[in-house]
């Protein structure tokens, strides 16, 4: 599939100053950057499917862990403990 892509004269200036640093060519600069993009939105895209499905399955149990037992237990664990998993309980 051939794709043509009209590039602003700024932005192709941009890029071709950051693909020399970067001792590349400015069309492998521009696919790697198109890639990243593809992959940070698939990541997203997976990320809210994720959610949607664990908020739904939280809202037919009615369980779920509160906000600052979820902070605290991460806090503990970037301070290199190891604390108890917080435990979903009914939610009111």
């Amino acid at each position: 599939m051939a794709v043509s892509l009209r590039v602003p004269v700024e932005v192709k200036k941009r890029v071709a100053r950051l693909a020399e640093a970067s001792d590349t060519t400015v069309h492998a600069f521009m696919l790697e950057a198109i890639r990243d993009k593809v992959e940070a939105e698939e990541a997203r895209t997976a990320l809210h499917r994720q959610a949607r499905l664990r908020l739904a399955r939280m809202k037919k149990s009615g369980k779920g862990i509160h906000a600052a037992e979820v902070f605290a237990y991460l806090d503990a664990r970037a301070r290199g403990e190891s604390p108890q998993r917080p435990k979903p309980r009914k939610m009111t």
